[in-house]
């Protein structure tokens, strides 16, 4: 296997942090639904904007409550609350923003993963222990009857439905200037992109490469925005749109495409499930088919936050999205593509934000 040269060291192989660092985490724990709740209220009810504004001026209470509109009560408890966040620091009964407050405020990252939070997540949290205990997305009520998130999320409502979309692409659309010239290393004729979502890989690749033919595999929800998108960007006769479950095993995929892709697809299924999903590909493949897939694995990050940020994510999946699937550990995930009966020939580390590139081929 091929491997970009890059030396990531291992995480949380110790446990560096300090008793006095370590009370900390802990109250933060105890108390973090209201440290989340709080910290919502400040954002979303504009007391760190309005703190912002103050700049090196900083804010009373009276004059943040005045331009919020909420009460002076309101306000005094949560900028104190604020305090302890290191959200706001305090000078002469005058708050500032901090550091941290800053990144909440105007970190596109944090603010997509907020708002995923509090829009998809959030309410559901609570259901967490009983989709473990039923393997099943229970959480997932507080958006809909449905049995996975997938079945419902071109119906979602909003504004869960916008920091869905938002969360899934601000993370594959960052890697998809870096994947683009790995994919078109060898031009491929045509395409198949497994689990297109609204089509986003596909116009990429239409935009980058005049020549080639996509093919798009997804539920019909999701094949629906596909198509829309792409006929409204004007390549219409260039994309063939497959509806497919790719977890009924009467079903096969596809065949007659050269290179196949999965962005951010596999980590939707279970690993039983990834294996099945692979042994479709394995099946409308031959010794020259390119097969890539496109994950973020926790363990394969350059920061312990990164991957915090992943491991975080796989409770989404646990309790909003399937029940079964997460944010996997690459060790883990390799062994699933041997089991199908594919090689790694290349791993591209690091693409975007935090991406792994994997290319198969398909072991005789």
């Amino acid at each position: 296997m091929e491997t970009t040269n890059i030396q990531l060291k291992p995480l949380f192989e110790e446990d560096n942090v300090r008793a006095l660092e370590a009370i900390d985490r802990a109250q933060m724990i105890a108390f973090a639904p209201y440290v989340w709740e709080a910290s919502r209220l400040l954002r979303d009810k504009g007391i760190l904007h309005a703190v912002e504004a103050a700049r090196s001026e900083g804010i009373t209470i009276a004059d943040a409550a005045a331009q919020t509109g909420m009460s002076p009560y309101g306000v005094r408890i949560l900028l104190e609350a604020g305090l302890g966040m290191s959200l706001v620091y305090r000078k002469e009964n005058r708050y500032f923003l901090a550091k941290t407050g800053h990144i909440l405020l105007n970190h596109e990252m944090t603010r997509v993963n907020f708002d995923f939070m509090r829009d998809v997540c959030y309410k559901g949290s609570p259901s967490l222990e009983a989709s473990i205990e039923h393997n099943k997305p229970e959480g997932l009520k507080t958006l809909g009857d449905w049995n996975t998130l997938y079945e419902g999320l071109s119906s979602f409502p909003s504004p869960a439905k916008e920091s869905w979309l938002a969360f899934d692409h601000y993370y594959s659309d960052n890697a998809f200037p870096e994947a683009l010239p790995i994919v078109f290393n060898t031009p491929p004729a045509r395409l198949l992109d497994i689990g297109g979502n609204t089509g986003k890989w596909t116009l990429a690749c239409l935009e980058y490469n005049d020549q080639v033919h996509m093919g798009i595999v997804d539920l019909p929800g999701q094949l629906k925005m596909a198509e829309q998108n792409i006929d409204a960007a004007g390549y219409t006769g260039r994309v063939s749109y497959h509806t497919h479950d790719v977890l009924n095993p009467a079903l096969e995929l596809p065949s007659g495409y050269d290179t196949i892709w999965m962005s951010q697809f596999l980590d939707c299924f279970a690993d039983d499930e990834i294996v099945a999903i692979l042994e479709k590909c394995y099946r409308v493949a031959d010794e020259h088919t390119r097969i890539f897939i496109n994950e973020t694995f926790w363990d394969r990050q350059r920061f312990a936050t990164s991957a915090f940020a992943l491991q975080m994510t796989s409770l989404y999946f646990t309790n909003i999205a399937n029940g079964n699937s997460q944010m996997y550990d690459s060790k883990v995930f390799y062994q699933l593509i041997d089991k199908a009966g594919f090689d790694i020939v290349q791993q591209h580390d690091l693409i975007g934000l935090s991406h792994t590139i994997l290319e198969l081929r398909k072991r005789p």
